[in-house]
């Protein structure tokens, strides 16, 4: 049978290898075939003409990461800590890490940081980043998100499949074949809103997904980053390259170190913030940095104030509550009208009418969001950035402007929370006053008073400020004092009690002006201003009516304290005198056991020892008719010291101890470092051994320092390298 002969030509109409990103293969493969017994039929020369269609290489967009702005600073622990996870030696295949963090906080940024550090390590061949948009109106889906993935992959638009289950699948063909070569991508998923969005980008091995979000999207099962606002002096130096970079010449930051503190902490210690004031004086560069401050101190247009034109931060955070269901929208706004830099689920409760174990889900939604913060250490405790709690503040204003049926919601809101604070605070002071004053059954004890007094401090002078010239300041100003001067919080007691004034003056509160004007002047006594505090316990006796014994009683024994300290003697032994006399009018067991223990005082400055011991006796006497024990061990440390002033040592010391054990045992700690102080002057005093002395002297500063008095610690802890300097 003869050979069939070739038509001449040969078409190409044989179907294609259709390989994604690969050429067209034509003709026909001869591999693996075999020639044994075949013949040779002819030979000569045959023209065959093959038109071969390849597809041209689709070139690769891998390496997408933008330049770090010049002014990048301050996240060297974050960035070390991201590449731990990226290290290839870490032995964890795969690695997804997630940075979260509030908007502006410079999420992205920092991952372009991570990418360029992660390159520079060589860890990878590629970067490609990808933003999702999660926070516009119309996110960008996870089928968009992978069409672009794998056009920089390299894959050309027509070979790109239609349905997400497709691209994804295709999109790990191609990670597959670059982890075969030894190539390692990192891939930045920018901005994602929802888990969903970025699950679909995870790669199987070998390669490392950078998430950056607001949220901390749990379902990705990523390690979690928290991103939080710059240190302050690495948000100073932002503003002194940013400015730089405008401008070499630009020393304003040098020139004005103080306003370039306060200006960095106006913006919250955020990037986007810093960034937007360094542009605004960049524009302005005849501006002083301290007229930017005054510009951004009023909370009430600090937001407006950071707008340069292209960056809004007010908008940034509005487009945040649209992301919001209506309820937590509406808790954004209504902790808006707290006044204090956190708050406590009970807090929170009462603003929102609300059980706490309801609207405990709904807080930490806002977490999740990143526009509330949970405390680490008091898992009850939650607080808002600087400039969202002014975003928050606006917001609840402008809800309250806009309709008289949310403004009267939002008042009753406020109303509840302030009725929170005071009722607390009442309860709490109860455990601070003179037992039979007063009880209260939401503390069990003054250790629990203490320690919500000390969580809410905060919160309860922003409240007084708040409420100035109004019930609720003349109620806090009355109810903080006692706690306030127990942690030596001096000038905040001053505070308190001058709001305190002010509201009963505002009200014409005639019943409470008196003692309020008493409370002004114990407060200046013991910030040492004794000439006012003299006109303010001047006032307060003439205020209080004559049928009121105790209260000009007591009016009196607190002028005699001043005219002590203004070294008046004859004076402040006169006035205790009448004080003892108004007392003894009365059944106050503790008001004349005090007047007792202020005359023994006045005695001594006087140098009439015998008499001052006598006085001291007698309120002993009295005091342990009581069960104050804080009164107790008071007079007892003021008979230790009569029995001194007489050498009467063996008594001074039993009496001074007496005064340590019954202090000690209250938990005043001023009153003990007082009481381990004179102890330490009478065991000198006596003959006492040097380190006996010395430990008196160790104990009184150690018990100052718990009370807050440093300096009275530093005084003590001298005299136990010189137990010769005897205190006076």
């Amino acid at each position: 049978m003869g050979a069939r002969k070739s038509s001449g030509k040969r078409k190409s109409g044989a179907k294609k290898d259709k390989r994604p990103g690969q050429g067209q293969r034509t003709g026909t493969s001869f591999a693996g075939a075999s020639f044994e017994r075949s013949q040779v039929l002819g030979s000569g020369t045959q023209t065959t003409k093959i038109n071969v269609q390849a597809y041209a290489a689709v070139p690769t967009a891998l390496n997408s990461l933008p330049g770090l702005p010049q002014e990048f600073t301050g996240r060297e622990d974050e960035i070390a800590k991201i590449l731990a996870m990226l290290d290839p030696g870490s032995g964890s295949g795969s690695a997804v890490g997630s940075v979260a963090g509030l908007p502006g906080v410079g999420k992205t940024t920092l991952a372009h940081a991570v990418g360029h550090a992660a390159l520079d390590k060589g860890w990878f061949t590629a970067v490609q980043m990808v933003n999702l948009r999660g926070y516009d109106p119309t996110p960008v889906p996870p089928e968009d998100a992978l069409e672009a993935l794998l056009r920089a992959l390299g894959i050309a638009a027509q070979h790109i499949p239609p349905t997400l289950d497709e691209r994804e699948g295709l999109y790990r063909s191609q990670l597959d074949a670059l982890a075969r070569e030894e190539q390692r991508v990192l891939i930045v998923a920018d901005n994602a809103s929802t888990s969903d969005q970025v699950r679909p980008l995870l790669p199987a091995r070998h390669h490392a997904v950078l998430v950056t979000s607001r949220h901390t999207l749990p379902g990705l099962g990523a390690r979690l980053f928290n991103l939080h606002p710059l240190q302050p002096d690495a948000a100073v130096d932002l503003l002194h390259q940013r400015l730089e970079v405008a401008d070499p010449d630009d020393h304003r930051v040098e020139d004005e170190p103080a306003a370039a503190d306060e200006l960095a902490a106006l913006c919250g210690y955020l990037p986007l913030a810093l960034q937007i004031a360094a542009a605004l004086l960049a524009d302005d560069p005849d501006q002083p940095l301290s007229e930017r401050v005054r510009m951004l101190t009023d909370a009430g247009t600090r937001l407006g104030c950071l707008d340069d034109g292209e960056r809004n931060l007010r908008a940034v955070f509005d487009e945040c509550l649209t992301r919001l269901c209506p309820q937590e929208a509406d808790l954004y706004r209504l902790l808006g009208l707290h006044p204090g830099p956190d708050i406590s689920t009970p807090a929170v409760a009462a603003l929102a009418g609300q059980p706490a174990d309801k609207i405990t889900p709904v807080l930490r939604q806002l977490v999740r969001a990143r526009l509330l913060t949970q405390n680490s250490q008091a898992r009850d405790r939650w607080s808002m950035h600087d400039l969202l709690r002014v975003h928050a503040q606006e917001q609840a204003r402008t809800t309250m402007d806009r309709d008289r049926v949310p403004r009267r919601r939002y008042e009753q809101a406020r109303a509840r929370l302030t009725d929170h604070y005071v009722r607390h605070a009442r309860a709490a002071d109860a455990h601070f006053r003179t037992s039979g004053e007063g009880e209260s059954t939401l503390f069990a004890g003054r250790e629990q008073a203490l320690a919500w007094f000390d969580a809410e401090r905060e919160n309860l002078l922003a409240t007084t400020h708040a409420h100035a010239h109004t019930p609720t300041a003349l109620s806090l100003g009355f109810a903080l004092g006692r706690y306030l001067s127990w942690r030596r919080r001096l000038q905040d007691v001053l505070t308190v009690r001058a709001h305190a004034l002010a509201a009963c003056q505002a009200l014409g509160d005639a019943l409470n002006l008196a003692s309020a004007w008493s409370n002004l002047g114990i407060a200046l006594t013991d910030l040492k201003r004794y000439p006012e505090a003299l006109a303010a316990h001047q006032t307060a006796i003439k205020l209080y009516k004559p049928d009121n014994t105790s209260g000009r009683a007591g009016a009196l024994s607190n002028l005699g304290a001043t005219l002590k300290h203004l070294k008046s003697y004859p004076e402040a032994l006169a006035v205790q005198q009448t004080a003892l006399e108004l007392f003894q009018q009365t059944d106050d067991i503790s008001g004349q056991a005090g007047a007792w223990h202020n005359l023994g005082i006045a005695l001594k400055d006087l140098k009439r020892y015998p008499e001052a011991l006598a006085a001291q006796q007698t309120a002993l006497e009295l005091v342990q008719q009581t069960d104050d024990a804080n009164s107790q061990g008071i007079v007892w440390g003021s008979l230790g010291t009569a029995h001194r002033d007489l050498e009467q040592y063996a008594q001074a010391i039993v009496s001074g101890e007496r005064a340590v054990a019954v202090l000690t045992q209250d938990g005043d700690w001023l009153r003990v470092g007082e009481a381990w102080a004179e102890l330490a002057t009478t065991l000198y005093a006596s003959g006492a051994e040097p380190p006996h002395v010395r430990e008196a002297w160790e104990q009184s500063a150690a018990a100052y320092l718990l009370a807050g008095d440093d300096e009275a610690a530093a005084t003590s802890r001298a005299k136990a390298g010189y137990p010769e300097q005897v205190a006076d």
